[in-house]
């Protein structure tokens, strides 16, 4: 959902930082993994000692790095396999950095086990999304579709989490980590069964590829 606004932010608000590292000689697949090393920090020095809204506007400065490296690529004339697949790897030690600080926080000051366990329950489901849709783009098959893309993710944890710190109201990160919950897992469910739909139909042209070129009856 949140996809749709990407094009508005590379294209328009950060396209002087885009021209910037260009000129500047700055490799796109460099730009990919400052960010990411950004966000670790920041989730992983903030988010444990309760720093909550500190921590998002730290990671807030290097997500836009997950935007500003594909319009550079493209400019460059740069894209690439490498780059997608540096990309996407380096993206789940973001997202896993990020609810692996909530992880921290919950069993430090925050002190709940209940979000504790929801906070890696997203975590964990997070990354079964992506990998079930990589998984069966590899094998020819679409698992797109859902309702908790990375994007969509991503933001409202860190908006929910850092408003909550903002106004002294927790319960809009634990509002949020349940609704990502359910939405992750929900998600991981709507494509296991996709895939499963069009494995059982290739299953079946292939057996009866195979039944039509070996059947004696067939003259084949």
């Amino acid at each position: 959902m949140l996809d749709r606004f990407k094009e508005f932010w590379a294209g328009t608000l950060l396209h002087p930082f885009v021209r910037l590292f260009i000129r500047l000689g700055i490799s796109p697949d460099a730009v990919t993994l400052v960010g990411t090393v950004g966000v670790c920090v920041g989730a992983l020095a903030f988010f444990p000692r309760g720093e909550l809204l500190a921590g998002v506007l730290f990671i807030t400065a290097f997500v836009f790095s997950d935007l500003i490296d594909g319009r550079m690529a493209r400019e460059m004339g740069r894209v690439s396999r490498f780059g997608a697949f540096w990309d996407s790897t380096l993206d789940r030690f973001g997202d896993g950095a990020i609810f692996g600080g909530l992880v921290l926080y919950f069993a430090g000051p925050g002190d709940s086990d209940i979000y504790l366990y929801l906070s890696l329950w997203c975590l964990v489901m997070g990354s079964v999304t992506s990998y079930a849709r990589a998984r069966a783009e590899s094998l020819g098959m679409d698992a797109k579709g859902g309702i908790a893309e990375r994007s969509d993710r991503l933001v409202s944890i860190l908006v929910m989490t850092g408003l909550g710190d903002l106004l002294d109201l927790p319960i809009l990160m634990e509002v949020t980590l349940w609704a990502l919950a359910f939405a992750s897992t929900y998600t991981v469910a709507f494509r296991v069964l996709k895939v499963r739909r069009q494995a059982i139909a290739l299953d079946a042209a292939d057996a009866a590829a195979a039944t039509g070129t070996t059947d004696p009856g067939t003259g084949s």
